[in-house]
């Protein structure tokens, strides 16, 4: 069994199975790691979850801010903006079905593999990881998140409460909803942050020009790494795939922008690619 991370997929129907031909992918055998934003901005997001629904017992997936945002449509708590691609998904008849299927993924997975003859545990989120969360408070606030996701009670709140940039840092003084807010955006649309988890979401730019006061989030020490502790994370097209971190793998190589689509082999370190189709 081969264990095959790969980068936001966004629509990009055509290029996945371009991708999945070219690793060879066996879905009685292999595993996709998928971190997210599987949806949306590309042509063929109907598509693409028809087909990761198929196969969804070879997946780990981690919710991403289009996947989010998508069940926000939904459930009707948000509008389609002149950006999203997502109505023929949203008019289809399994519908249901897929949102269902999308609410019970988590925001962060995580497993042990052999890598080049050395046992790691591989951490995979869609943006990233505060540098004050170790694994175990990484899982108990996407618990929190899934739970609130699940509840037929408390989901359309949590939607409709999920969207904005504030707060921007944790404290005891915010509320529930300002805690799960911030703790999605730590999840899902992280780039840069300070050593303490201050987050600034209104840049998504190159790196080299980070605001004052942040740097990459990756840049900070990382109360979630240990010595075998190896983070895959997309969400961020402006990197290219490079993190310059060891153990630190930037999986969106922006198919999305007219570049290409990335699987990684988290058991040999080879890297496919395919390019944009149209």
């Amino acid at each position: 069994m081969a264990n095959y991370a790969i980068g936001d997929i966004q629509g990009c129907y055509q290029e996945l199975i371009l991708l999945l031909d070219k690793i060879n992918f066996n879905s009685s055998e292999d595993r996709l790691w998928l971190c997210g934003d599987l949806v949306n901005r590309g042509p063929d997001s109907l598509k693409c979850l028809e087909f990761l629904h198929s196969i969804k017992q070879n997946c780990l997936i981690t919710l991403g801010n289009h996947d989010l945002h998508l069940i926000a449509l939904a459930e009707g708590v948000s509008e389609l903006s002149k950006t999203d691609t997502l109505k023929d998904l949203l008019q289809s008849r399994s519908l249901d079905l897929y949102i269902k299927w999308l609410k019970q993924l988590p925001l962060i997975q995580a497993d042990t593999l052999v890598s080049k003859g050395i046992k790691k545990e591989y951490i995979m989120t869609h943006a990233g990881v505060p540098p004050h969360w170790s694994l175990e408070e990484a899982k108990q606030h996407s618990n929190e998140i899934s739970k609130n996701l699940n509840s037929p009670i408390l989901s359309k709140h949590f939607l409709k409460n999920m969207y904005g940039n504030e707060p921007s840092s944790d404290s005891k003084n915010i509320s529930k909803d300002e805690r799960l807010r911030l703790h999605t955006n730590y999840f899902t649309r992280m780039r840069f942050c300070d050593e303490r988890g201050r987050i600034e979401l209104k840049n998504k730019g190159n790196p080299a020009n980070a605001p004052q006061g942040f740097k990459p989030w990756f840049k900070n020490e990382l109360k979630i790494m240990e010595e075998s502790t190896h983070l895959l994370f997309g969400h961020w097209a402006a990197l290219k795939g490079i993190t310059g971190v060891h153990n630190i793998t930037a999986l969106d190589t922006g198919c999305i922008w007219g570049e290409r689509l990335t699987a990684i082999n988290l058991e040999d370190g080879r890297v496919f690619s395919c390019n944009r189709v149209n």
